[in-house]
């Protein structure tokens, strides 16, 4: 499920009439602090800020210390991304052969899992440590068409001189993120590179489409489960009495008895079985079932009711808010617009109207009709957490935000002017209460 839409405008590299002396003299001169003639494109320019807070070398090697087999086996084993291998080796890697390329594909933290393609250019990418259990996130090795994928959400071509660290800058690049469309989670990179000379303004497209091809296959797999989960579902609620629900392992609907159906149940990161608290159902008895659970509502009252939240906002890629009631704790990560709008209610914890929220996320006050959607989505999720007109934090619910050390890495793949204005100080900052 894809979390940014994709503008070619803005993530594909410069036209061909941009020659590579002219980036060189752009990075050139964008590391000495001075003006340049053709200033590097927005998402380029970004990254390098990012990389030179990191404290990354332009003159460095691209040398990373190596997972070990047994790590790197255990992270091939447990990603959905193994699933569709096969249609990103028939999608990508025989192109990338016969154009003198490399197919890489990686893990959510930038680890190359698998690589394949042209066997030259395998050797050539050895040198560069663009192999299997490396480092490519940008804090390790810079600008590149992977790690600033990760940082940016979105895909993206990097080519010659737009890579930060010099050793890069024969290399071409282009890659995009993959998604679990069970939970919109990050489950990697896929990346095609070579030299330079094989750079060519149609393979970031190309890249992007066999990611979305990834993502299709792995929804039907999911659509799949649920079928099979539903027929062995059905007939045991038939001789249950009372409310009760079969979700999957990520809390996806495939039988409902007793109750309104609903799409998805949030479950706790850490869920196990016995009695839990969940906070769209209350408190229920959950058992294990193949491929998912049985959840028995036994209580709806409020006595579960959260009195405490922390949204955690420090991990850039991975916002979260950690909930605590009388029933006890429980971690649920956020999908990025969700992030910013509890992070909005968190500073305002007098209340925002739908328009100031629509101003808040899009600089838009007619944008209502899609802020009240989302925010139906954060209150079923989150129930007893929110209150409607204003929409706002419950008053007895104390709420405590963490910040990155760094207030430009606040919610990095945010464009909404409340997330920006607060990453250069020109916001108020969320404190506990």
């Amino acid at each position: 499920m894809k979390t940014t839409s994709f503008n070619p405008a803005r993530f594909a590299p410069p036209d061909a009439s941009e020659t590579v002396r002219h980036l060189q003299e752009t990075w050139a001169a964008t590391l000495r602090g001075e003006p340049s003639p053709i200033a590097p494109r927005p998402v380029i320019g970004q990254s390098w800020q990012r990389v030179k807070r990191f404290g990354v070398d332009p003159e460095q090697s691209t040398d990373s210390v190596l997972l070990q087999t047994d790590e790197l086996e255990h992270r091939r084993t447990s990603t959905a991304l193994a699933d569709v291998m096969p249609i990103l080796s028939g999608g990508l890697g025989s192109v990338a052969d016969a154009s003198l390329q490399i197919m890489v594909v990686t893990d959510a933290d930038g680890r190359v899992l698998w690589r394949e393609g042209n066997a030259g250019v395998l050797r050539r990418a050895d040198t560069i440590c663009l192999e299997e259990g490396a480092a490519w996130s940008e804090d390790t090795t810079g600008t590149n068409a992977i790690g600033t994928a990760l940082s940016a959400g979105a895909p993206v071509q990097v080519h010659s001189a737009e890579h930060f660290v010099r050793t890069l800058h024969d290399w071409t690049c282009a890659a995009s993120p993959v998604h679990d469309p069970r939970d919109g989670r990050l489950l990697g990179i896929i990346d095609v590179s070579g030299p330079d000379s094989t750079f060519h303004p149609a393979t970031l497209a190309l890249v992007d489409s066999v990611s979305q091809l990834a993502e299709s296959e792995l929804r039907s797999r999911h659509l799949t489960a649920i079928e099979r989960l539903r027929a062995v579902a059905a007939p045991l609620l038939c001789r249950l009495g009372g409310k009760a629900l079969v979700v999957d392992t990520n809390g996806w609907l495939a039988a409902v008895t007793g109750m309104p159906p609903v799409d998805r149940v949030a479950l706790p990161n850490s869920f196990g079985a016995g009695r839990v608290w969940l906070p769209s159902l209350g408190m229920c008895v959950a058992e294990p079932m193949p491929g998912g659970w049985l959840l028995r509502v036994t209580e709806t009252d409020s006595a579960g009711c959260a009195s405490r939240v922390v949204l955690d906002l420090g991990e850039p890629r991975r916002p979260r808010a950690t909930i605590t009631g009388a029933a006890g704790s429980w971690a649920q990560d956020l999908t990025p617009r969700h992030a910013e709008l509890l992070y909005v209610l968190a500073v305002h914890r007098q209340g925002r109207s739908a328009a100031q929220l629509a101003v808040d996320l899009f600089d838009d006050p007619t944008r209502t009709v899609t802020v009240r959607a989302e925010l139906s989505r954060v209150r079923r999720r989150l129930t007893g957490l929110l209150d409607h007109r204003p929409y706002r934090f419950r008053e007895e619910v104390e709420v405590e935000v963490l910040l990155p050390a760094d207030p430009l890495d606040l919610l990095p793949h945010s464009t909404a002017p409340a997330v920006a204005e607060a990453r250069t100080g020109q916001a108020g900052t969320a404190r506990p209460h």
